[in-house]
């Protein structure tokens, strides 16, 4: 749902406001909208690819998040569902600014905004090295990531395969630890429900 208030919030007024809030708000450019609830399957899938990420990071410099921290770029804010730092952290305690890796986990209500416009903003993020898209739905994860000159690439890597990430260093993930432990839906009842959502949108 957008801000109700006919000026747009400042981030400081959303931050202040999102403290005292018991639903979360993503922020773009001065309008808010709440955070949808997750599945089983996506809680599961975030919590493998969190737990992979901080074994390797523990005792390290490095900084890895689950949903409940704040990513700001400019003037948007949102809840990546996983994120990796390892820059200089933010001035402020409730944000990370400088993110080497982000993960997003598609839900009905958002794969559209994951795939597009957080691609998009996600994009400019200067530190920022890889950018996976993980469906909770079928196994597929869409790896964007930073080559050795700066463009940014893309590839889908679908039932088995290996992401190298950009950080921490030489440490990669497979579809089979990030769907470790998750029932997926026949693709058919898949299909039907996105097909019924196009309609709709």
């Amino acid at each position: 749902m957008a801000n109700p208030s006919r000026r747009p919030l400042t981030v400081a007024e959303y931050l202040d406001l999102e403290d005292a809030s018991p639903v979360r708000h993503e922020y773009v450019d001065g309008e808010i909208h709440a955070m949808s609830g997750v599945t089983r399957r996506h809680s599961r899938i975030e919590l493998n690819v969190a737990a992979r990420l901080w074994a390797a990071v523990r005792g390290g410099p490095c900084r890895v998040h689950t949903s409940s921290m704040k990513l700001r770029v400019g003037d948007v804010v949102y809840y990546p569902d996983v994120m990796v730092a390892c820059g200089a952290e933010a001035a402020d305690e409730r944000l990370e600014e400088a993110p080497c890796l982000v993960v997003e986990v598609l839900s009905p209500s958002t794969w559209r905004t994951d795939r597009r416009e957080k691609a998009i903003v996600y994009k400019t993020i200067a530190a920022l090295g890889a950018y996976l898209v993980v469906d909770q739905e079928r196994r597929l994860v869409e790896r964007h990531w930073r080559d050795e000159a700066g463009a940014w690439r893309r590839e889908t890597l679908e039932e088995q395969g290996t992401i190298p990430l950009p950080c921490p260093a030489s440490l990669a993930l497979t579809l089979d630890e990030i769907y470790e432990g998750v029932e997926l839906p026949p693709l058919t009842e898949v299909l039907r429900v996105r097909e019924e959502a196009a309609a709709y949108a």
